[in-house]
């Protein structure tokens, strides 16, 4: 869902992104949420059709501490920006791509993409806040945005 919305031609304001996202999740959206509706203005994307799709991934996808809710809202916001659509669906390949890049980036800054060891679940040793795990997705999201729009 590529767009030539005029917001997406100037530089993101990564100051603004990024107490916008936390303000969300101050206001109980999950961090997926938080994340993906930060971003929804930014791609074109409906912000309540973002906080849908991204309910069932907070908590480490439905509250299972798997992978990262601000992680997994970037990839759907990447998806949603980058798909060709259903009736072309062929950008797949690139999807995946941008996507693998995002999380390795991720996990290299932080330690790790799975919510129980970035808040420290068993160590009593977070690795990272959630607030900072949605901060670093933001950016992270944003480079990955700029990228496709060059």
């Amino acid at each position: 869902m590529t767009t030539d919305n005029a917001c997406t031609q100037r530089p993101f304001d990564r100051e603004a992104l990024g107490r916008r996202a936390l303000e969300l999740h101050g206001m109980k959206y999950n961090c997926a949420q938080a994340v993906a509706c930060t971003l929804a203005p930014l791609i074109g994307a409906d912000e309540e059709l973002c906080f849908r799709a991204a309910e069932g991934l907070g908590g480490g996808m439905g509250g299972l501490t798997e992978t990262c809710g601000a992680v997994t809202g970037a990839a759907v916001v990447i998806g949603m920006a980058n798909s060709s659509g259903k009736d072309d669906p062929t950008s797949k390949a690139r999807t995946y791509r941008i996507v693998r890049k995002l999380v390795s980036d991720f996990r290299e800054q932080n330690g790790s993409t799975l919510c129980p060891e970035l808040k420290g679940i068993k160590t009593k040793q977070p690795l990272r806040s959630c607030n900072g795990c949605i901060a670093d997705a933001i950016d992270l999201t944003a480079d990955a945005l700029q990228q496709l729009r060059a």
